[in-house]
């Protein structure tokens, strides 16, 4: 039974607010470029990204109503809609297509330029919205009180909760002001390090905590549980496997490395073990960790299909005329999507074949309707896109080998047909769930649609710029920038194209991997902590504790209890500012890195001059940095106070 009818959104059909208006556009394509931007920092950094949907609404609801006036919940929720695309289309993008520079910067093939990484965005991007569409009724309403559509269910009520509007924005903005000023006392000035160490005399083991507020705002949001499996795997990796690597082999020469164990050791620390061996390990069991994702999910994979499918064929042209039931002309989506086939096989920039061009529209849309309906199961953060983009690469890699494209053609052309079904991926599953707020609030789907391609076109010219920046400054696969996600998917080429990877390590992270299966330990997160550096994980373990402490609070009565919650949540928003604004930072820290003064000498540099504690009183400096950050978690979650009660408008 279609459950439409049964439904009654925010606003009904029959009332017409503003929408898609200037204001809306130009407040939702700032915030587009920012979480994009923040995001692809992000991600690049820890190999993990956060959806920018509620802090986006929140900062859209903010703007809208309070600072502008303006009292359209439905233009405060395009404002959500074009903002959240930034995000998810930077997080596609940075999973794969640094593999590309990581490549040129080893004489392997060229770099690519500025307008093969937009193209490729923006086709995929274009792609993941347009898939979507006709998905709509198949999903969204047929499927409504099924398919819970956690964060779109979470936007709606913030967006429903108008009154929170400014008190909630502030909280978001707070976040961004001070994870920036922390982020740049750190990287900018460099007045603390960033890191602190501890080891053992005669132990090659060593422990640690990074000092950045994006890493604890990564774990607050992820909770006690994913932070905790993440640590132990950089426990496993950095006090039990570097240990005995030291003291069974520290006069052995083993591949990777190029000195002997023992004289790696000496010279870099557990640094160097870990960057020699320990990065292929961690490899080998994030890319276990994602194809046992995909294949437990196989038979949902299977059966979403199947029923989206079904639905398609019993939604085409059911549109009621309503306006909350337009979507873009079902004639024009096919039309395009043939044209952005057709172009990514003709553009010369882009290294695709006609075989590759079928594959990225089978293949996306496959997996856009998948990433779609499991985004409605299980949410955006359980989405494994990953495990989607493995997959992919692997068949890609070894189609291509089988027709006769090798070396570095075969390996970048795989990159590019991966990076474009993983954007579609990471699109198709935002666009989803924007389309659920749409749905519940009684928004217009042609105009979210409009929205979401806006969103998308421009996120997609600020991600290669984005990219260029931070390549120049930093460098991908450097320790400020470690690439995790595409040095991996660079490895899963590289392996199935030439076959030198050491094959050794990588199984023994696959094992490692599998062990973790078998004790029902969830394996990505493990996978992930066992990859990064243990100081990364220790970090946002911190961030992890704090949740911890503040769920685990008992509450007399409801009343306590939905102010815990609130307070929750406020904290949540508190940390999504967070990592926005050290993610900012570190794009102007890039920019700084690059100009140079008079003399020659680049004002980054320069900066990081000016304040620079050293020894104990940087340690100690560090660890007041350390604390005054966790206060600021407790001030604006725990310690925070509840806002005053507003009457909405719509009453």
């Amino acid at each position: 039974m279609d459950r439409k009818n049964d439904f009654k959104p925010y606003i009904s059909a029959g009332r017409i607010l503003p929408e898609l208006t200037p204001m809306a556009l130009i407040v939702g394509v700032l915030l587009s470029v920012i979480f994009g931007a923040a995001n692809a920092y992000l991600g690049l950094k820890v190999g993990m990204t956060i959806s920018a949907s509620i802090p986006a609404a929140v900062v859209g609801m903010g703007v809208i109503r309070v600072l502008m006036r303006r009292k359209s919940i439905l233009e405060s929720n395009m404002v959500q809609t074009i903002g959240s695309a930034g995000e998810s289309l930077a997080a596609g993008a940075i999973f794969t297509m640094p593999a590309l520079f990581l490549w040129a910067a080893d004489g392997i093939g060229a770099k690519p330029d500025f307008l093969e990484i937009t193209l490729i965005a923006l086709f995929g991007g274009l792609l993941g919205v347009f898939f979507m569409v006709p998905l709509r009724r198949a999903l969204i309403v047929r499927e409504h009180g099924r398919l819970p559509y956690p964060e779109g269910m979470a936007c709606a009520e913030v967006m429903m909760a108008g009154e929170k509007g400014g008190s909630s924005a502030a909280t978001v903005f707070g976040g961004m002001g001070l994870g920036a000023l922390f982020k740049f006392i750190v990287d900018g000035l460099k007045a603390v390090p960033s890191e602190i160490n501890a080891s053992v005399k005669g132990f090659a083991g060593q422990i640690g905590t990074q000092i950045y507020p994006a890493l604890i705002g990564v774990g607050y949001i992820c909770g006690p549980r994913i932070s905790s499996y993440m640590f132990a795997g950089g426990v496993v990796g950095w006090l039990v496997i570097i240990p005995l690597i030291v003291l069974f082999g520290a006069g052995a020469v083993i591949y990777p490395g190029n000195a002997s164990i023992g004289e790696i050791f000496a010279a870099h620390g557990a640094a160097g073990i870990w960057d020699n061996y320990i990065r292929y390990i961690g490899a080998g069991a994030v890319a276990c960790g994602g194809i046992l994702s995909l294949v437990k999910s196989f038979p949902l994979i299977v059966r979403t299909f199947r029923d989206a499918m079904r639905g398609l064929k019993g939604s085409r042209g059911a549109a009621t005329g309503d306006r909350t039931d337009r979507d873009l002309n079902f004639g024009l989506i096919i039309g395009a999507v043939a044209v952005l086939a057709v172009l990514i096989w003709l553009v010369p920039v882009i290294p695709v074949t006609l075989l590759g061009a079928v594959l990225i529209v089978v293949f996306g849309f496959f997996f856009a309707t998948v990433s779609s309906r499991m985004v409605g199961l299980v949410g955006s953060s359980n989405n494994p896109v990953s495990g989607m983009a493995i997959a992919t690469l692997l068949i890609a890699t070894i189609v291509l080998k089988a027709t006769g494209y090798t070396g570095v053609a075969g390996m970048t052309g795989a990159i590019a047909i991966g990076s474009v079904i993983c954007i579609i991926a990471a699109i198709a599953g935002d666009t989803s769930q924007d389309l659920k707020t749409g749905y519940i609030l009684g928004a217009t789907p042609r105009k979210q649609q409009i929205g979401e391609v806006i969103g998308v076109t421009i996120a997609a010219v600020a991600i290669g710029g984005v990219l260029y920046l931070l390549d120049a400054a930093w460098k991908f696969g450097s320790t400020e920038l470690p690439a995790p996600q595409a040095t991996l998917m660079r490895m899963i080429v590289e392996g199935v194209m030439d076959g030198n990877l050491p094959w050794a390590l990588i199984f023994v992270g696959v094992f490692i991997a599998l062990v973790m299966e078998i004790l029902r330990i969830p394996v990505l997160p493990f996978a992930v902590g066992l990859y990064l550096p243990v100081q990364l994980n220790a970090c946002i373990m911190i961030g992890g504790v704090i949740r911890l402490l503040m769920d685990r609070r008992k509450a007399e009565n409801a009343a306590e209890e939905n102010e815990h919650k609130r307070q929750a949540d406020s904290g949540v928003l508190y940390c999504s500012g967070l990592i926005a604004g050290e993610g900012l930072v570190g794009i102007l820290l890039a920019v700084f890195a690059l100009i140079p003064l008079p003399g020659g000498e680049k004002l980054g540099n320069w900066l990081g001059q000016l304040i620079n504690l050293s020894g104990a009183a940087g340690t100690l400096g560090a660890i007041v940095l350390l604390g005054l950050i966790i206060l600021s978690v407790l001030k604006f979650s725990v310690w925070s106070k509840k806002p005053k009660e507003h009457v909405s408008d719509y009453e």
